[in-house]
């Protein structure tokens, strides 16, 4: 509605006002000898100009609106973790971008590991990590490391980070409501308490992300008798996103994402579909750690999951340039 202003009828005494047409001094008792200085409007042609990078800058956030849009409101899994999670930079950096996803509407899960973390303290009491097929093997004492450093130490470091970025967030694990419910892996007799997720219940998330807070999930579960088991974070975090109707899953990892010839990084596969992506594993083509990556991403599509995305959290704003740009980063697999 438009608002006028009402006119003021006031009893003033008579000035002589300026005659904008004259470039000499004013005819009034006021005036100066000396003539005014010529102000130039905003239309005008000497008007200056905003500096490239500002508009720059603008013109990124007005090409970013689409995107906004198509997932304000939208559910996404981020897993966080590997040698991105080493620098304190680049760690500060993912929580920013994470942060301005959730300021722009998105609704966020972050669910880490933190494999560097958990390797330096076993190194600290003179324990090598050991692996099999990207899982970590966990006897009883590196059960006790994990679920130290996992749960205490990692999650509420990344806890502060998020708050200090101006967002607020809620540090949890899969023990806490039963969030995950654990079960041995198939292969406990060489991995040791290492599990799988048996079940998730996302009833105690759904109020947290309704209330605009960001969930920070550590993978350490319990069975049903209360043992602990280390639950490997990118499997954690694709049942989480199915459970909870996530729109995307976003793994970050070490690497740039699924390569067409593994000792070829230049040979990135940019988007694949489900059944590509077991062809690649059946012929060998992905292997090692990239395995239970694909895997819990084909099962996060196959229970309702729309996107899931394999990229390298070493690439700075790399889960900006996978959400709010056409060409993205890293791999995407759709169903």
């Amino acid at each position: 509605m438009l608002v006028t202003k009402p006119s003021l009828s006031l009893a003033l005494p008579s000035v002589s006002l300026p005659n904008p047409n004259l470039n000499a001094g004013w005819a009034t008792p006021f005036a100066s000898s000396r003539p005014r200085s010529l102000r130039v409007s905003a239309s005008s042609s000497l008007a200056p100009q905003p500096a490239a990078a500002a508009l720059n800058r603008v013109g990124i956030l007005s090409e970013a609106l689409p995107f906004i849009q198509r997932f304000k409101g939208k559910t996404v899994v981020v897993k966080y973790g590997g040698a991105a999670m080493k620098s304190p930079k680049l760690q500060a950096s993912v929580i920013r971008d994470l942060v301005l996803l959730s300021c722009v509407g998105l609704r966020l899960v972050l669910v880490h590991g933190g494999g560097p973390e958990i390797n330096s303290v076993l190194h600290r009491f003179g324990v090598e990590p050991q692996f099999r097929n990207g899982l970590r093997v966990t006897d009883a004492a590196t059960m006790e490391v994990v679920e130290m450093v996992l749960a205490g130490k990692v999650n509420k470091h990344l806890v502060s980070l998020v708050c200090l970025a101006g967002a607020t967030a809620v540090g949890l694990c899969g023990k806490d409501a039963r969030l995950l419910t654990a079960r041995p892996s198939p292969d406990a007799a060489e991995l040791g308490f290492v599990g799988e997720v048996a079940r998730v219940d996302p009833s105690v998330l759904q109020p947290i992300i309704a209330s605009g807070h960001i969930p920070v999930i550590a993978t350490i579960a319990a069975d049903k008798v209360g043992q602990a088991y280390n639950i490997n974070a990118d499997t954690a975090a694709g049942e989480i996103a199915a459970a909870i109707g996530a729109e995307k899953l976003l793994l970050m990892t070490d690497v740039s994402g699924i390569l067409a010839d593994r000792d070829d990084p230049g040979s990135l596969v940019k988007e694949i579909y489900v059944a590509g992506v077991r062809r690649m594993v059946d012929e060998g083509k992905v292997g090692g750690g990239m395995i239970p990556k694909v895997e819990c991403c084909v099962r996060a599509l196959a229970q309702g999951v729309r996107t899931a995305n394999i990229i390298d959290g070493h690439v700075t704003h790399s889960l900006l340039l996978e959400i709010l740009t056409d060409e993205g980063t890293g791999t995407m697999i759709t169903g």
